[in-house]
Formats: C-alpha cells, sequence, structure tokens
C-alpha cells in the first residue's frame, strides 16, 4: 500500500491563533476551545487490517475471548 507510514492532522498556525485571540478581545468575543480525541478512530477503511492482540493481554470484561 501507500502512505501507510504518513500521518495527516490538520493544525492553525500560530499567527492565526493570535489575530483570533485579538479580534476575540478587540470585539468581546468569547472563545472555546474543544479536542476531538476520536476523530481518527470512526473513518471507513477501504483496506483489510489484521490484528492480534499482545501475548498476555486479558479483557477484564471479556476474560475467555
Amino acid at each position: 500500500g501507500i502512505d501507510y507510514d504518513e500521518t495527516f492532522a490538520p493544525t492553525v498556525k500560530i499567527k492565526t491563533i493570535r489575530v483570533v485571540c485579538a479580534l476575540a478581545a478587540q470585539n468581546g468575543w468569547k472563545l472555546q476551545q474543544m479536542d476531538v480525541k476520536s476523530a481518527f478512530l470512526n473513518g471507513d477503511l477501504k483496506e483489510e487490517v489484521y490484528m492480534a492482540q499482545p501475548e498476555g493481554f486479558v479483557d477484564e470484561h471479556q476474560p475467555h475471548k
């Protein structure tokens, strides 16, 4: 396959953050921040993926699987 070793995560430049903060301060806007930790976990895969649990791993909720 291709691009298996590459990770793409769009990020904001610090200059953009500073401009937005300055505009918010000047105009009395409220700012909020958020982080989506599972953003990359819900994508649709076209490739087959094979996985195995590490040796010695036991799930407390399903110990016999």
